[in-house]
């Protein structure tokens, strides 16, 4: 019996170092990612992203397309027929359907339980236990991916499953699953970096949509 307990306590600790390896792993490579992604001046990328929730019956096909210029903490969003204008201070958005403006102090709550585009390089920072999940090899390109739980057992989200391009260190694919049983995916179409950008772009012209008969709150 001695042997027995002394097997199990073995196992036992073996994964718990193999747990914390892993851990620390993932880690690892998602702050290489975030240095590396968070070193350039500023990011175009392009994206489509897809809902799909079996149990209501839920799925948008053909896939959202977006769009999001980021320039450190600024950033210009297209998505949801919304465009999201951050300038490092205060958020604007606008809505080109209703013809109206929102401005907000701040940045994009995640309250709601949901990551925007705009949290790609930051949101794993708190809140989660990191592990290296699949390694996926699409069309030569692979694919590592690493999964995050949240620490808060009450979370909207269950998991994120983070995907990197082991070569390149950028983000990939980003797939959210929810405790309703919905599951957005982000995949990444397009990516460049250090581009010839506007300042204006992370500037609001208020004046120019009061002139097209916006409503302002």
């Amino acid at each position: 019996m001695r042997k027995i307990g002394l097997l199990f306590i073995g196992l036992f600790i073996s994964l718990n170092m193999i747990a914390q390896s892993t851990s620390s792993e993932a880690k690892k490579l998602l702050d290489e990612v975030s240095s590396k992604m968070g070193a350039y001046n500023n990011m175009v990328i392009g994206f489509n992203s897809s809902l799909i929730n079996r149990e209501a019956g839920i799925t948008n096909d053909p896939p959202i397309r977006g769009e999001i210029t980021l320039s450190g903490e600024k950033y210009n969003l297209d998505y949801l027929g919304n465009n999201f204008v951050f300038d490092g201070e205060k958020l604007v958005i606008i809505n080109q359907e209703e013809k109206e403006v929102t401005i907000s102090n701040g940045d994009l709550e995640e309250e709601d339980g949901f990551i925007y585009p705009s949290k790609l390089l930051t949101f794993y920072k708190e809140g989660y236990i990191f592990s290296m999940g699949r390694l996926n090899n699409n069309n030569g390109r692979k694919v590592q991916f690493v999964d995050l739980t949240p620490i808060d057992s009450n979370s909207d989200i269950i998991k994120v499953q983070l995907g990197i391009d082991a070569k390149t260190k950028h983000i990939y694919k980003l797939v959210q699953i929810g405790s309703n049983g919905a599951e957005t995916t982000f995949t990444i179409t397009r990516f460049k970096s250090n581009q010839p950008i506007s300042k204006n772009l992370f500037l609001f012209d208020k004046s120019k949509y009061t002139k097209q008969g916006y409503f302002i709150d």
